[in-house]
């Protein structure tokens, strides 16, 4: 099984989800730099499927206290000291007794809200099931990990916008951009030399990433996500590089942004910098545009979830 898993040498813990075999995935980069690979959701969708349990041949009993699945959304932030659940719903399998066969127990979380992208950076934001066998001494846990994206619409007119760089009686350039772009995006812009009594030798365009956690005392992570020497005339295409939508105040905790920084520097190699924010947003794909299935690029305000339980299956 694609999300299955071996828990112990009591218990093997098994969850498939119902349409497994039609369901998309997608790539998310873990904390140490690899690549996983998870089913893809999207806001609003259920989730829904069967828990195995298969008790190992010759095992003695398994005694429990109850057995329950939960669908969980968690942020785990930077200084990794704490953990934020901004989703936790609970279903209920199986009332306190003892297996000592294999048994199936079927799950559905309706049109689960998920109101945040997946998310590794700083910070860290997760989805995930999490089946527990409850036990008097140590509980048997296993988290499966989902990946949800969130999707958005924008009008076809992208208004541009002009930035001015200027040092008074040496240099008058304006720098003329969109304000934003969807992950597959190119960027293009135009450059205006206005007024130029110093010799440029570089003009380079940065991509900027800056995670903010905290409110409302911050701490800012910068990372330069890439470099473009704007003399070589190419335009700069997004999908090389790992970049997540513009993220806002994400349950109030961090927010992602994403700024163009103009670089120029004279003969002398002094710098000169001009940074503006741009907003990067995650397009539908086609399928999903035509169910009109989006939502606009800002985070939504906090949408936590109560903790709801179903009756267990006696």
């Amino acid at each position: 099984s694609f999300l299955g898993g071996l828990f112990g040498p009591v218990c093997e813990i098994d969850v498939l989800l119902n349409d497994a075999e039609n369901r998309r995935t997608a790539e998310l980069k873990t904390e140490d730099g690899k690549v996983e690979k998870h089913y893809l959701f999207y806001d609003g969708e259920s989730v829904s499927g069967k828990v195995n349990l298969n008790v190992k041949q010759g095992g003695k009993r398994l005694e429990h206290q109850g057995i329950r699945i939960e669908f969980v959304g968690q942020i785990l932030f930077s200084d990794k000291s704490n953990t934020h659940e901004f989703v936790d719903l609970v279903k209920e399998l199986a009332l306190p007794g003892e297996l000592t066969q294999n048994r199936s127990y079927d799950f559905e979380f309706m049109q689960v809200e998920k109101p945040y992208e997946s998310y590794t950076g700083a910070n860290v934001r997760l989805y995930f099931l999490r089946v527990t066998i409850v036990r008097r001494l140590s509980d048997l846990v296993k988290e499966y990990e989902l990946i949800v994206h969130q999707l958005a619409t924008y009008p076809d007119v992208n208004n541009s916008i002009k930035m001015e760089v200027g040092i008074e009686d040496c240099l008058h350039i304006e720098f003329e951009y969109n304000k934003s772009y969807h992950l597959k995006d190119v960027i293009v812009g135009k450059i205006y030399f206005l007024l130029v009594r110093i010799k440029i030798q570089h003009m380079e365009l940065q991509l900027i990433k800056k995670e903010i956690t905290g409110i409302p005392s911050t701490t800012t992570e910068t990372e330069t996500v890439a470099k473009y020497e704007i003399m070589d005339g190419a335009p700069v295409k997004l999908t090389g590089y790992d970049l997540t939508p513009t993220m806002r105040d994400v349950n109030k905790k961090f927010s992602v942004r994403y700024f163009l920084n103009l670089v120029l520097v004279d003969e002398e190699d002094r710098r000169y910098f001009k940074q503006q924010e741009i907003v990067l947003w995650r397009k539908a794909p086609e399928k999903l545009r035509k169910r009109n299935f989006h939502q606009r690029y800002e985070s939504p305000e906090s949408r936590t979830q109560p903790v709801t339980t179903e009756q267990p299956e006696m």
